[in-house]
């Protein structure tokens, strides 16, 4: 790649999407397309849509979120259409601040980000072009410079909606450069920038003693008062606060709660009347969407505060808990640890996994439904089955309490535990065991666990080692079996030919001898005991095996051995079963004789070449596995 070719397209680029012209070529191109005049919450709307929507189990599942956060589709959904859409179509919700609330490291300053980085992205779209007055500090939408006694019809002509005033600075150039002739206005396409303060601002609380009310609303240049003779002249005044930055765009509250009260003021007119006072000027427009973010605890000491109503009323509370799905929780470590310098460490497999698992279960609460435990309910929330449960269940468990995942261990422990297994031992390759290890270890130092909790944690930390346990068992036992999936193929063809047989009263035929013979009960039962089918729910799971291949036939699609996942584990873990002691003997022999190393070294070739292992961490597993088995 050459870089300064690639930097040469990219300000071709920006020169390309520049427009500029007068007020009357604006109307022209409305003429065409009016979305370039949509409100703010409409662009982010928009943003959000045209990166795609699926629909996923009766749920939207929206990609513009899908690449940096993980196991919340619940909650984004929630959040897209009640606020979101909503506000796009002017219902009243657009008249809120969002405020985002949940755990410390759960996800909301990353959503606030993606949206920021998502709206410049989009304001680089035909699509998301957005048109401001030419020079005006607020990016001004120039629709404001017609009449509110004519506005009505221009409505109807052009087939838009027209809300706000002219800011006080255009108000006094159209007046004086201008001289009130608004079809010369100069019009120009303007880009969503957060680094040059266009249409994103972002306001963080810090000293209230020393943080001044200007941070948000701009102030007086007083170098410019005798020149100008006065306070209220706009060309004395400084139009860059986050608030007039923020305009046609996203106005981002860090930590809002935090903020001293009266900075939360200026938001009761912004969110209701849409604009704000600043200085000795009238009340100045403002499009654009709040978002801000706080934790519980903030959350709970401002509604008890009866000071706060009036700016309670004003917001739309959205709680982002905790990722509660395992395999989602991995992707947010794989992330975490690929952004960092220690991306050439290996990672053994089920390593990130096993701390997932760990994570989880500190987040889960204990359900009423009987016979569930939490890591059969960790399983059902990961998309998992679970034997005697169905959907209905796990959508009442999802249900049961409003605050599950707002509490628990978050990923920023996990991830720094990680780190200082990494960093402390200088490792170049690093597994489960270490981690949980490191995870342990830090619990000591957690100043914020209780005893109790202290307690509670390591006990999941032994339940995640156990799930660890099983993982890497039944990855060894995987790669021991030659041509694993030749062997399961047959051993599933012969269970389906008996099941069939035994389901329709007949018989089954000898492939040797050629002779008759009833079906197999020892073989059938020896595969279904391995998921826990019993005596009295045999003929039921046969039957349904049968009426699954019978649905495949009709739609000419082949019932393979992996095409029903329970049959699928049955028959692997009677593979394993038999394996089971030539895996015990090969793994924990400390002198291999040339048999047992050759299929050493096959199993360890298969573990790197299938699995992801590296030769040091297929050893160790090896080791570890040798241990399990004779124990």
């Amino acid at each position: 790649m050459n870089i300064f070719e690639r930097v040469a397209e990219y300000r071709a680029e920006s020169d390309r999407l520049s427009w500029n012209g007068t007020f009357e070529d604006y109307i022209a191109l409305l003429r065409e397309d009016p979305t370039p005049a949509m409100t703010a919450h409409a662009r982010v709307y928009q943003m959000i849509e045209s990166f795609g929507v699926e629909e996923v189990g009766g749920h939207k599942r929206y990609k513009f979120f899908e690449q940096e956060i993980f196991g919340l589709d619940r909650s984004i959904e929630k959040l897209v259409e009640e606020y979101f859409h909503s506000a796009a179509r002017r219902l009243d919700v657009r008249k809120r601040i969002l405020l985002l609330m949940g755990p410390v490291s759960g996800g909301k300053s990353t959503l606030v980000t993606l949206l920021k980085r998502g709206l410049e992205q989009f304001s680089r779209t035909e699509k998301g072009a957005i048109y401001a007055i030419e020079g005006c500090p607020m990016h001004e939408e120039p629709l404001h410079l017609i009449p509110l006694e004519l506005r009505p019809e221009v409505e109807k002509e052009i087939g838009v909606r027209i809300e706000g005033n002219l800011c006080p600075s255009c108000q006094m150039r159209l007046r004086t450069e201008y001289d009130g002739d608004i079809s010369k206005v100069r019009v120009e396409r303007v880009i969503v920038s957060e680094d040059n303060r266009v249409g994103i601002g972002t306001f963080s609380p810090s000293d209230p003693k020393s943080q001044d009310i200007a941070d948000l609303t701009g102030s007086i240049d007083f170098s410019t008062i005798t020149e100008f003779g006065s306070e209220s002249d706009p060309r004395a005044y400084r139009f860059d606060g986050e608030l007039n930055k923020a305009n046609r765009g996203l106005m981002e509250f860090q930590e809002m709660l935090k903020c001293d009260e009266k900075f939360l003021w200026n938001l009761l007119s912004l969110t209701q009347e849409g604009n704000f006072k600043a200085g000795r000027f009238a009340l100045i427009s403002a499009d654009e969407m709040i978002v801000a973010h706080t934790n519980e605890s903030e959350y709970k000491s401002f509604i008890s505060n009866k000071k706060n109503e009036a700016l309670q009323s004003r917001m739309i509370v959205m709680p982002i808990p905790y990722n509660l799905k395992v395999s989602e929780e991995e992707k947010i470590y794989g992330k975490l640890i690929q952004q960092s310098d220690m991306k050439h460490v290996h990672i053994a497999p089920h390593a990130l996994r096993t701390a997932a698992i760990f994570s989880i279960l500190t987040r889960l609460k204990e359900t009423k439904k009987q016979g569930m435990d939490l890591v059969k309910k960790m399983r059902m929330y990961d998309g998992e089955e679970v034997e005697g449960y169905k959907e209905a269940d796990l959508r009442e468990m999802q249900n049961e309490y409003l605050d599950e995942g707002m509490s628990g261990i978050d990923p920023r422990y996990v991830i720094n535990r990680i780190s200082s297994a990494l960093i402390k031992q200088n490792l170049q390759c690093i597994n489960a065991l270490d981690i949980l290890r490191a995870i342990k270890d830090g619990l000591d130092q957690h100043a914020s666990i209780t005893k109790e909790e202290r307690e509670r944690y390591l006990n999941f930390i032994a339940l995640a080692r156990k799930e660890y346990d099983e993982l890497a068992k039944k990855e060894v036992q995987k790669a021991f079996v030659y041509s694993f999936e030749e062997s399961a193929r047959t051993l599933f063809e012969n269970y389906l030919d008996n099941i069939e047989a035994f389901c329709n009263w007949s018989k089954i035929r000898d492939p040797l001898t050629d002779e008759e013979m009833d079906p197999d009960e020892r073989l059938m039962r020896s595969i279904e005991e391995q998921i826990g089918i019993s005596e009295n729910a045999k003929k039921a799971f046969r039957e349904e095996i049968l009426i699954r291949i019978s649905a495949y036939s009709r739609k000419e699609r082949k019932f393979e051995y992996s095409s029903h996942d329970r049959l699928r584990e049955a028959i692997e873990k009677k593979l394993f079963a038999d394996l089971k002691d030539i895996v015990k003997i090969t793994t924990s022999t400390k002198t291999p004789d040339a048999t047992q190393l050759k299929r050493m070294n096959e199993v360890i070739k298969r573990l790197i070449e299938e699995h992801g292992y590296t030769a040091a961490s297929a050893n160790e597993l090896l080791r570890y596995v040798g241990s399990l088995l004779n124990r």
